[in-house]
């Protein structure tokens, strides 16, 4: 397999292995192997898992960084418009070109054998990151933490877990200890750990995990605590105060994210001018994302458009209590979600806030869940709920019925990439 561009490459890596998802590293090692170990070459890494909150940390850390002077190299999942916002090279996005290029060194090294999509083009992103002169490079985890792709590096500058919550049960365990024991795999001998706001039977299994590979561990509430006073964001820690500014990123559990950011930052030796570029310069596209342009803007008319890719229960009780801080509006919800995903648990703090719920499928996924079914969960949640073909339909409708209206689109980060494609 070699030559093409990117999204050739991308189509048939889809075809090397029968599942999407299938946890082991064996397969990653032998790659890496092929391909002389760059994950033995990379600047020093920042590691972050979690349920809820890891893409947003991982901004912050990023931005207060890059405040810094220093130059950061980032690896997310996933995309919303383009595979290339996966990989964050020190001087931007990775280029066309170059990620052709990392792509088929990994298609000819790997050749014929079994290999997940994930874990492909993870290899490909450590390729690019060893060959880019960096301060830094954050690794967010894909899904879990122990058995994730990412989960390569033998000894990481700084680990982070935010907020550990049921999500992908089919793959990680049915309970919160059981999730909170793949996330803590993450963990490694002798490197500190920023541990973000947890429930107690996670952060329970988090400690055990920590003491016995001998992982420093700063807490949130133990080491290190965050808050909001008259409208700015408190930080405190063992060595001192600070006032800053709240962050630029909309919502309440946003003041929780930044904590660690922070304190991720502060155990980096990074100064205050690094922990205020942290909340005034990080951006985070389809979390609580005001839409302004665009045509679906155009088809809003007077209503405000707003985007979300949250799709498990924290994330729609976070979403909840973060629409009802914005200004007073009548709150409809423009929702799909995938078949994988507990729609029930995500649908019920949402229906305490909003009016109504247009209910689409997500084009092109299979595993999207229809329309009707979306609906039905929605109105099983007290939530009045029709469907509609197109999130353009929906936004029409809404519009027209109530122009004055804050239309929220949600439910999935799948269907929020396909909203920022068709939007412009």
């Amino acid at each position: 397999m070699s030559g093409g561009n990117s999204d050739a490459l991308l189509a048939r890596m889809m075809a090397l292995h029968p599942k999407i998802i299938d946890l082991t590293l064996d397969r990653v090692w032998r790659l890496l192997a092929a391909l002389d170990h760059p994950e033995r070459r990379l600047a020093p890494v920042i590691h972050i898992a979690g349920t809820n909150g890891k893409g947003s940390t991982l901004a912050m850390i990023r931005a207060g960084l890059e405040g810094a002077g220093q130059r950061v190299q980032a690896y997310t999942s996933p995309h919303l418009a383009r595979f290339h916002e996966r990989i964050r090279l020190a001087d931007g996005l990775i280029s066309e070109p170059a990620l052709t290029a990392v792509l088929d060194e990994c298609a000819r090294a790997n050749g014929d054998a079994s290999i997940t999509y994930f874990e492909i083009t993870t290899c490909a992103a450590l390729l690019a990151f060893a060959r880019d002169p960096a301060d830094y490079c954050l690794l967010e985890v894909g899904l879990g933490g122990r058995l994730d792709a990412t989960n390569v590096i033998d000894t990481p500058r700084l680990t982070v877990i935010t907020p550990v919550d049921l999500d992908h049960q089919h793959y990680l365990g049915d309970t919160l200890p059981e999730i909170a024991a793949e996330k803590a795999g993450i963990l490694k001998r002798g490197v500190p750990c920023i541990v973000g706001p947890q429930q107690d039977a996670a952060l329970d299994v988090i400690e055990a995990r920590a003491a016995k590979v001998g992982a420093p561990l700063i807490a949130h509430g133990q080491h290190w605590h965050v808050w909001e006073e008259r409208g700015r964001l408190i930080y405190q820690d063992e060595r001192g105060l600070l006032d800053l500014p709240m962050p630029a990123l909309v919502g309440a559990h946003q003041v929780q994210n930044a904590g660690a950011a922070l304190a991720a930052l502060r155990a980096l030796d990074m100064g205050e001018e690094a922990c205020e570029a942290a909340l005034t310069r990080a951006t985070w596209p389809a979390r609580l994302q005001r839409l302004r342009t665009g045509p679906l803007v155009t088809a809003a008319g007077r209503a405000e458009l707003w985007l979300d890719g949250g799709h498990n229960p924290a994330a729609g009780a976070a979403l909840a209590e973060a629409v009802t801080r914005l200004s007073p509006r009548p709150l409809h919800l423009v929702c799909g979600m995938l078949n994988t995903k507990d729609v029930a648990g995500y649908m019920r703090p949402l229906a305490r806030v909003a009016e109504t719920l247009t209910a689409v499928s997500i084009p092109g996924e299979t595993a999207t869940l229809p329309a009707d079914t979306t609906a039905a969960a929605a109105r099983s949640a007290g939530l009045p709920a029709t469907t509609a073909d197109s999130v353009a339909q929906a936004v029409a409708r809404i519009a027209d019925a109530t122009p004055n209206a804050r239309i929220l689109i949600c439910g999935s980060l799948y269907l929020a990439g396909n909203v920022l494609r068709q939007n412009g």
